[in-house]
């Protein structure tokens, strides 16, 4: 291995010690590696930094003077043990001794660590004795899966012959103990990277398919077999040879991404960021087209994520049978399958000859939900079967056959689904899904790749169906059990982004696709209809929710002639519920679950009622009103009174908010004291359509809206909603629905009590507004978004309807207030939506003279809002 590396960096350092000459050998050997990272193995790299690190602390240890202690040992431990470093890996060390130290050799140990911290080395390091390693060892797993990788380097070698005897004996930690040990550990593991390696900004050590897994096979064989070396899987017939070669294939191409990510970052980061992703793959040789060539390097990491995990499931499979030695019941399916235990076994090599078994297993896997897993042994031989497969699964017509009747099978979206997806079955059924396995999705509103949000997506549906998880989304669970074909459901969930990565409109490309399918399939023109109007229109839904006031009947009418039926309607819901909930856990809040309830059962309501019954605005607000009263009449209050003062509101007011709200605002109204000189400010201590309502009547002034989002600002609080009204008399309503820093609603009185008390000083002038200057979060810096203002038919002759589109920076929505309130545009309505690093508002505006804007006001207000965003 040394030959690999240039006799000059090895060549022995001068006498005395010289840092500058150590760092700069140090500097010398960093350039050779980045130089040479495309021209000889990545094993090789590593293997060769853990020869130069060793070579460089042989030489400070004897600066130290160590080499006079006789009781001292130095031991590399973990992936420094193994012998692999990469460019920017910590360096585990043992500093081991027989018996406690001296007060001399500890301060020369003292001076060893100090510098290898002087030469920017990570190191982890423990000084114990024999004992004490034993002891530690014993009762925690991670230091002794670092221990079993243990290399002496200098020093004392008879107690490192002592720890390697101990390490040795049985009652030290049994095979057993350390395979549950590391199984749970994996378990945990993965639970927290969500059980999925299509995460759009993997951990290339840590996430399910990277080399952790590829570890645990290691140590939990090297434990079993008292070994070093992994090829004795091979020897043991738990691997087979070209297996083995995959798992090295797999480990050197984890290896070349690491090592390129260590050098593009330049310190021991194992996330590939989105920042590091196109220098990375630069680096890798596939490319400076940018994400063309993210794209190309993550779709080779998805499939060797995939191939390790089913390495990973395969083998620890076989070491659960071998070293827990349980025997598990074996019961006949049929000539071709059995269940053993909680996994699908094949009962001989021929099972998949008849193409069509493939599919049937996964009908087995439905009719028995115990089945959580395929059998090491089907996993084997459907490897195997799925390299020679020539052409597609869907071309066979039984298999086609087979396929829509498991699709049918109430518990088809289980683990069977899961588990077809798992292992690439439904990319062998389905070419389409092959274009979207491991396809990026270059935005921070995705968490998963597109394959990964639509598995997910087809879950949520599942969970529909679910009793336990009925009361999570009861609306959803009460449709679904009322769909005559839930299948179609299903199928509009596999094809709604089964069009991206492609050019054009994935919407578009999926409805053929999907009609193609059903085509194919022999699906009724009806159902094919369906489907392919459900994924052509999939963000139909969401886009009108967060772009549309929903509390307006006019825009509920205008949505429900597009729906047509109630049929399409359920279906869109859950859909729509699905994939908002599939596409990034931070993302999904009660705010967005109201919203779009709210606007599924008006539009279920108006298509009852007959599209040419649906009732106008002044039929709407005299409902609410009449029921409001009602409310009042129950808390004993003023009704005349009241009616005194909805005389100075507008129609839009009682349309907007529901009777419960409507009493609400007023029974504040009512008691309020002194309105000419103190604003009515009150926070709701109940969730409002999802979120917190914050409630502002005051005297009409310059600026207010921009006051009162600078206060919102400021105190971490994100709005979603506002709408403003002015009133008769000269005052202005002013209703957000906010949500706190975490996307919840805000349920500590003192922060409500802490807003409004701040909003209040602010309107009143007892205390001045300044903005905050936040931050801008590190995932939004790698983004690039040019400001887009676009003019559109507010359907009225007084207003405009104006949409911006920007990154969103903080404070953004602050920016855009100062902004109106600065040339004085008079703002009716906010609906403020944010797609991850996308804003997305609307506005409802006119010029303070209650007018249109003209084509020059428009010009002016565009220049405005750039040169304060941009700023």
């Amino acid at each position: 291995m040394k030959s690999k590396i240039p006799s000059h960096l090895l060549a022995p350092l001068p006498l005395p010690f010289d840092m500058p000459i150590y760092k700069q050998r140090l500097n010398d050997f960093s350039t050779w590696s980045k130089e040479h990272f495309n021209l000889i193995s990545v094993r090789k790299l590593v293997q060769a930094r853990a020869t130069f690190v060793d070579f460089m602390l042989l030489n400070i240890w004897q600066h130290c003077g160590l080499n006079d202690e006789a009781d001292v040992t130095l031991l590399a431990v973990g992936g420094y043990g193994r012998g692999e470093l990469h460019p920017e890996s910590d360096i585990d060390l043992l500093v081991l001794t027989n018996s406690k130290l001296t007060n001399g050799a500890s301060e020369k140990i003292s001076q060893f660590l100090t510098l290898l911290w002087d030469f920017k080395f990570d190191v982890g390091h423990s000084v114990r004795t024999i004992a004490e390693s034993i002891s530690c060892a014993s009762e925690d797993i991670t230091i002794a899966t670092n221990l079993m990788e243990r290399r002496l380097l200098c020093g004392n070698k008879l107690n490192f012959d002592t720890l390697e005897t101990s390490l040795a004996e049985s009652n030290f930690m049994t095979s057993k103990e350390f395979y549950l040990a590391k199984r749970d550990e994996q378990e945990r593991r993965h639970k927290r990277y969500f059980s999925t390696s299509y995460n759009l900004e993997p951990n290339l050590k840590a996430n399910p398919g990277c080399l952790r897994d590829l570890q645990t096979i290691s140590w939990v064989a090297k434990k079993h077999f008292n070994t070093q070396h992994i090829t004795d899987l091979v020897k043991e017939q738990y691997l087979l040879q070209d297996e083995y070669q995959e798992m090295l294939e797999c480990q050197d191409f984890l290896w070349q991404m690491r090592f390129a990510l260590h050098l593009v970052a330049n310190r021991n980061e194992n996330r590939l960021l989105f920042d590091y992703q196109p220098l990375v793959a630069e680096t890798m040789g596939f490319g400076k087209d940018g994400k063309a060539a993210v794209e190309r390097m993550m779709k080779r990491f998805f499939r060797v994520a995939r191939r390790v995990t089913e390495l990973n499931t395969m083998l620890l499979q076989r070491f659960n049978s071998a070293i827990l030695g349980t025997k598990e019941q074996t019961i006949i399916i049929d000539d071709d399958f059995a269940m053993h235990g909680s996994s699908l076994l094949i009962r001989h090599n021929d099972a998949f000859f008849y193409r069509a078994n493939i599919i049937k297993m996964f009908i087995h896997i439905a009719d028995n939900p115990h089945i959580k897993t395929l059998h090491s042994d089907t996993i084997r031989l459907l490897r195997r079967v799925r390299r020679r497969l020539m052409g597609d699964l869907h071309d066979l017509e039984k298999c086609r056959s087979m396929f829509m009747t498991f699709l049918r099978h109430p518990n088809a979206l289980g683990h069977a689904f899961t588990i077809m997806v798992k292992h690439s079955v439904l990319a062998y059924y389905m070419p389409n899904w092959r274009h979207i396995v491991g396809q990026m999705q270059f935005d921070l509103f995705h968490a998963y790749t597109v394959d990964e949000h639509t598995h997910r997506l087809i879950k949520n549906i599942h969970r529909y169906s679910l009793a336990k998880y009925k009361d999570e989304f009861p609306l959803c669970s009460e449709i679904y059990k009322r769909l005559d074909k839930p299948e179609l459901l299903t199928l509009a969930g596999i094809f709604h982004d089964i069009g991206k990565g492609r050019g054009g409109d994935h919407s578009k490309l999926g409805a053929i696709d999907a009609t193609n399918f059903g085509t194919l399939h022999g699906l009724p023109t009806s159902d094919k209809k369906l489907v392919s109007w459900l994924v052509d229109n999939h963000l139909l839904m969401s886009i009108t929710a967060q772009k549309n006031d929903i509390y307006d009947p006019g825009v509920i009418a205008d949505f429900a002639k597009k729906i047509k039926d109630e049929t399409r309607l359920d279906n869109l819901y859950c859909l729509t519920v699905a994939d908002v909930r599939a596409t990034n856990s931070n993302l999904w809040n009660e705010w967005k679950n109201t919203l779009l309830s709210d606007l599924y059962l008006a539009t279920r309501r108006a298509l009852r009622q007959g599209l040419e019954n649906a009732k106008d605005m002044r039929e709407t607000a005299a409902s609410n009103k009449e029921q409001a009263l009602s409310l009042l009449d129950a808390l004993n209050l003023d009704l005349e009174r009241a009616a005194q003062i909805w005389k100075q509101f507008r129609t839009v007011y009682f349309t907007r908010h529901s009777p419960q709200q409507l009493a609400w605002h007023t029974e504040h109204l009512l008691s309020h004291k002194n309105r000419t000189k103190k604003p009515l400010v009150w926070l709701s201590n109940q969730s409002v359509r999802g979120g917190t309502q914050v409630f502002v009547y005051a005297k009409d002034q310059a600026g207010l809206f921009a006051n009162i989002v600078s206060v919102f600002h400021n105190k971490n609080v994100n709005v979603v909603d506002a709408h403003i009204m002015n009133t008769k008399d000269g005052y202005l309503i002013d209703t957000f629905i906010v949500l706190d820093h975490d996307n919840t609603v805000i349920d500590s009185q003192s922060r409500r009590d802490d807003i409004k008390q701040t909003i209040e000083q602010v309107l009143t002038g007892e205390v001045s507004i300044k903005r905050a200057q936040k931050r801008v979060p590190r995932q939004i810096k790698q983004f690039s978004m040019p400001l887009r203002v676009k003019f559109m038919d507010a359907k009225s002759n007084k207003r405009d309807m104006m949409e911006f589109t920007a990154l969103d920076t903080p404070g953004l929505l602050a920016k855009i207030a100062t902004v109106f309130s600065e040339m004085n545009i008079l703002l009716y309505s906010a609906k403020i939506s944010t797609n991850g690093e996308k804003a997305e508002d609307i506005f409802k505006i006119s010029t303070s003279d209650r007018e249109r804007l003209d084509e020059h006001q428009k010009q002016a207000l565009v220049e405005a809002l750039q040169a304060e965003i941009n700023d």
